[in-house]
């Protein structure tokens, strides 16, 4: 009698070879970046990796490739689709999360940052972070970041993800105000010269604030699991 687990991986096999085992080597587990992909391609790739792992995570989600998953998995496995993050995470009924005690902050500039900062969230939350969000907290208003700064410090937050857009200068700002590192995020969100994430990705590479590291343009992934790793390492070194 065939092994159906075996049989679905040997299909999946035809397009792609998931690494199982990439979060026990380096602490980030393998995610699915949707675009490109078609949705029956991540509905798979989903479905393997949630039997393996007991849970999967997937970026850059559209809308029909997220209806496609919800319709073709929910029987099988537990299905979160953040619509405004673009992400889809799964996990078998049977799985439990795990908390590793890693506390992440994720700030964002405006509200057209959203999306951004939203994958950070979730990369960070799949990963076993407590995830404190504060939104709409930019330089224009920039009394809007006392109350996050506090709690930020109160809370012993480990690591902080800061995405901004138009001149990108929120990440140099937070970092001049808090004793962790902060992961700063260019986001395509601007116009003129220098839009499309661009001028705020040099602001944040000159930034003069030691501390600051910087991720590609929209790279809200890179950025929420450079923060767990972080957070999570912390979390672990005080448990010792």
């Amino acid at each position: 009698m065939s092994d159906p687990n075996h049989e679905r991986m040997e299909i999946l096999e035809q397009f792609a070879r998931l690494d199982i085992q990439r979060r026990d080597r380096t602490g980030i587990p393998e995610a699915i970046f949707a675009e490109g992909k078609t949705p029956e391609q991540v509905a798979r790739m989903l479905d393997a990796l949630a039997e393996k792992s007991g849970y999967a995570l997937a970026t850059r989600v559209s809308e029909v490739c997220a209806q496609y998953a919800l319709d073709h998995l929910s029987s099988k496995v537990v299905v979160q689709h953040n619509r405004t993050g673009r992400t889809l995470h799964v996990r078998r009924h049977e799985y439990e999360p795990k908390s590793t005690g890693g506390k992440v902050a994720v700030l964002a500039a405006g509200t057209s940052d959203l999306p951004v900062a939203e994958e950070a969230k979730v990369t960070a939350e799949v990963m076993g972070c407590e995830v404190f969000a504060f939104y709409d907290v930019g330089v224009a208003g920039i009394h809007r970041l006392l109350g996050p700064v506090e709690t930020i410090v109160q809370k012993e937050i480990a690591a902080v993800v800061v995405a901004a857009g138009m001149e990108g200068a929120l990440p140099s700002v937070v970092r001049g105000l808090v004793p962790v590192p902060v992961i700063g995020v260019p986001t395509s969100i601007g116009y003129g010269y220098g839009g499309k994430g661009e001028a705020a990705l040099m602001s944040m590479l000159q930034s003069c604030s030691p501390g600051l590291t910087v991720v590609n343009i929209d790279n809200g992934f890179g950025a929420g699991a450079t923060a767990a790793l972080i957070a999570n390492y912390v979390a672990a070194s005080k448990v010792k």
